[in-house]
C-alpha cells in the first residue's frame, strides 16, 4: 500500500514540526487581545535546535544551559524576532499537554525580554504554573 495513511486535512497527518509551529502560533494568539499593538511588528520563528554560541559550558552556568529561546531585538531593516527551539522543548515535555505550557511560557519570557517587562506583566497565570 503506497500513498498517506490519513487524508492531509486530518490532524494525525500533520508533522511533528508542524503542530509544534501550531502551539508556537497559539501562544501567540493567546497574547494578542491584550499586547497585539506591541507584537505587530514582532516575527516569530521556530528553529530546530539554539546554535552553538547560545548554548553554555557545562553545568556552572545555571541549571538549563539548553535555551528554549531567544528574543532579537529590531535592528536597521532587521525587525524583533522571537524564536523558539523545537528540540530542547520537546525532549523536555512529556506529553503533548506539557509541550504545550513550555512553548507558551517560552513565547511568554521572551516576549517580556523584547518589551521589557516580567514575564508576569506579559500573561498574569505565568507565575501560577511554575
Amino acid at each position: 500500500m503506497r500513498g498517506p495513511i490519513a487524508p492531509s486535512h486530518v490532524p494525525i497527518a500533520r508533522s511533528r514540526s508542524e503542530r509544534f509551529d501550531d502551539l508556537v502560533l497559539d501562544a501567540v494568539d493567546r497574547l494578542r487581545p491584550q499586547w497585539g499593538k506591541q507584537l505587530a511588528a514582532v516575527e516569530f520563528a521556530v528553529e530546530e535546535v539554539p546554535p552553538l554560541s547560545e548554548l553554555g559550558d557545562g553545568p556552572s552556568l545555571g541549571t538549563d544551559p539548553i535555551p528554549f529561546g531567544r528574543a532579537d531585538v529590531a535592528r536597521g531593516q532587521n525587525p524583533a524576532a522571537v524564536v523558539v527551539y523545537r528540540r530542547p522543548l520537546e525532549a523536555r515535555a512529556r506529553d503533548r499537554d506539557t509541550l504545550g505550557a513550555l512553548v507558551h511560557d517560552t513565547v511568554v519570557e521572551q516576549v517580556a525580554t523584547l518589551l521589557g517587562v516580567s514575564p508576569e506583566t506579559v500573561d498574569p497565570g505565568y507565575d501560577d504554573r511554575r
